[in-house]
């Protein structure tokens, strides 16, 4: 007979359960480290975290690790690159390197060091709308709920509220004159149930289906709030 489990020995595994999940949770891009808030110590404006203020280029006393988002090196024995052993480090004595696409300081940890640069989430980040990078502005970058486009914190509001609208006049299918069951919030276009599937394509079940244009994941469009006319001409 097997023993049983005692309340504490449930809590345990229960609370191990949780953490492995929060390991595990794919973080949202305003919730990474390399793209969280910053006030500067010098001239206190706010931006996104780097390692040299955006206005007055000042070196801020308190960085934080691009890529585990600490602030100070606790560890006595674990995978530094600068030994610091019984010594707590912090400032620019726990600083290992600068990410180049991220503009952020990384800690001396070896697994941070070697990893960040390929796996950084600003590698990329360019806003869609005024095609400016994470070094030519001081905001935080963010990513359109619609077409995962990125965008910088002085257009996110103004895209998003005009993402929904579709090029064509109306609901169709690019590809025919039937009525588009799906839609494709990058590309703005419609397709059928016909013109949707690709021949010699393998698609996953219970899974959203890849747009044949630009293979970003479709929607439903009786699930969307599309809009066939364009901001100018609401306005007329």
């Amino acid at each position: 007979m097997p023993k049983k489990k005692t309340g504490q020995r449930k809590k345990a595994e229960k609370q191990k359960l949780r953490q492995k999940e929060i390991r595990n949770r794919e973080s949202q891009l305003p919730e990474q480290p390399c793209n969280v808030p910053m006030d500067c110590e010098k001239c206190g404006k706010k931006q996104k975290s780097r390692a040299f203020c955006y206005f007055c280029q000042s070196v801020q006393r308190l960085p934080i690790c691009a890529q585990c988002g600490k602030q100070k090196c606790m560890l006595k024995t674990g995978d530094c690159v600068v030994k610091h052993p019984g010594v707590f480090t912090t400032g620019l004595q726990m600083v290992g390197a600068i990410c180049d696409h991220c503009e952020a300081w990384i800690c001396h940890g070896r697994k941070c060091l070697q990893s960040h640069a390929c796996v950084c989430p600003l590698m990329d980040a360019v806003c869609i709308e005024c095609e400016r990078g994470v070094w030519d502005h001081g905001g935080r970058m963010y990513k359109c709920s619609f077409c995962d486009n990125f965008l910088c914190e002085d257009d996110q509001f103004e895209h998003q509220a005009s993402c929904q609208v579709l090029e064509s006049e109306s609901y169709k299918c690019q590809s025919c004159n039937k009525l588009g069951q799906y839609s494709c919030l990058r590309c703005k276009t419609c397709y059928c149930d016909d013109h949707i599937r690709r021949k010699g394509f393998k698609y996953e079940k219970n899974k959203p289906i890849p747009c044949p244009k630009c293979n970003y994941d479709t929607s439903q469009t009786k699930d969307l709030s599309m809009s066939a006319a364009g901001a100018s001409k609401a306005q007329k």
